[in-house]
C-alpha cells in the first residue's frame, strides 16, 4: 500500500437540534453551524490522538485560515443530523471536509470545510509543514487501519 492509498481519517457524530439553536422559524441560525463543525472536528482529533489540548502541549496553536460553508437545504428544530468530518490533507496544513445530512433520509443538508496551519507558539511563525509529532500520529493511525 502506498501512502496515497492509505485511508485518511474520518468520524461522523449525530446530533438532534435544540431549541435554542433555531430562530422563530425553527430553522437553524447560521452561525451555529461552525460549532457544529468544531465538535465533530474535536472528535476527528481525537481519533488520531492529538487534539487541542495536545496540539498546545506540542508548542503549536491551529488556528483557522479558511472556512467554508455550501447551505442545500435548511435544518430544523428536533431534526437529527449527521455530521461527517473527513480529514483531506494535512502535510502543510490541516483541511477538513465536512458533509452534514439528515440522519434519517440522508439528504445532504449542508457541504463545508475547514483550513487550520500549524504555527509555532514559541515564535508565533507560521510552519510552512505540518509538524512531525502530527505527521508520525496520523502515520501511527493509518498503520492500524
Amino acid at each position: 500500500m502506498t501512502p496515497d492509498d492509505r485511508p485518511l481519517p474520518s468520524v461522523e457524530v449525530e446530533m438532534t437540534i435544540p431549541f435554542h439553536d433555531v430562530d422563530m422559524m425553527e430553522v437553524v441560525w447560521h452561525g451555529h453551524y461552525v460549532r457544529y463543525l468544531e465538535i465533530t472536528r474535536c472528535e476527528l482529533l481525537d481519533r488520531i490522538d492529538y487534539n487541542y489540548l495536545q496540539m498546545r502541549e506540542s508548542g503549536f496553536a491551529w488556528p483557522v485560515i479558511d472556512l467554508r460553508l455550501r447551505y442545500a437545504a435548511p435544518m430544523r428544530f428536533t431534526q437529527r443530523i449527521a455530521i461527517e468530518a473527513r480529514l483531506t490533507e494535512w502535510e502543510h496544513r490541516l483541511k477538513v471536509d465536512y458533509t452534514i445530512r439528515d440522519a434519517v433520509s440522508r439528504q445532504r443538508l449542508t457541504r463545508a470545510w475547514s483550513v487550520q496551519v500549524a504555527v509555532d507558539m514559541a515564535t508565533r511563525e507560521m510552519c510552512l509543514a505540518s509538524p512531525q509529532l502530527l505527521v508520525d500520529k496520523l502515520l501511527t493511525w493509518q498503520a492500524q487501519q
